[in-house]
């Protein structure tokens, strides 16, 4: 099974507001960057993004490793899905989870994979974290994609 990195970060200029999101796909010396847009939209939809489309990107099933400077990112795949889906979506506190469309479609790219998940601080000495916020934050502000 391949060894993947995907690293990824999202952007949005207000919240909500004009979002983009990026994945930087490494595998041995092999490096491919990924970016998308959304109009209007919020940091958190953009941070799942990242991630969805960083996974859906690898065409087989692989060993990742997700880099990600978002707590609620990490948090929610490692810690709160569980407990979400066994309440049918729905939080201790009794109310529908936020982006359920987006953690559902996390779920299921996590699904094909054997996923690790690793928070870095964001803004700070992980290079591919800081391309990432890079290409998240001019995606948001050109509203564009990658080929």
């Amino acid at each position: 099974m391949k060894k993947v990195q995907v690293i990824t970060d999202g952007a949005c200029l207000g919240n909500p507001g004009r979002g983009g999101w990026a994945a930087i796909l490494r595998y041995n010396q092999h490096k491919k960057e990924l970016w998308g847009s959304e109009p209007h939209t919020t940091n958190n939809r953009m941070e799942l993004r990242a991630a969805i489309e960083g996974l859906r990107a690898l065409k087989e099933d692989c060993e990742v490793e997700v880099v990600t400077d978002s707590e609620y990112l990490k948090n929610g795949i490692t810690a709160w899905i569980n407990g979400w889906k066994r309440n049918g979506w729905v939080t201790k506190a009794k109310k529908p989870v936020v982006n359920q469309d987006l953690w559902k479609a996390l779920d299921e790219q996590v699904e094909r994979h054997r996923t690790a998940w690793t928070w870095t601080k964001g803004h700070a000495s992980h290079e591919d974290n800081n391309r990432c916020d890079e290409l998240a934050s001019r995606a948001a502000r050109d509203q564009s994609k990658s080929g």
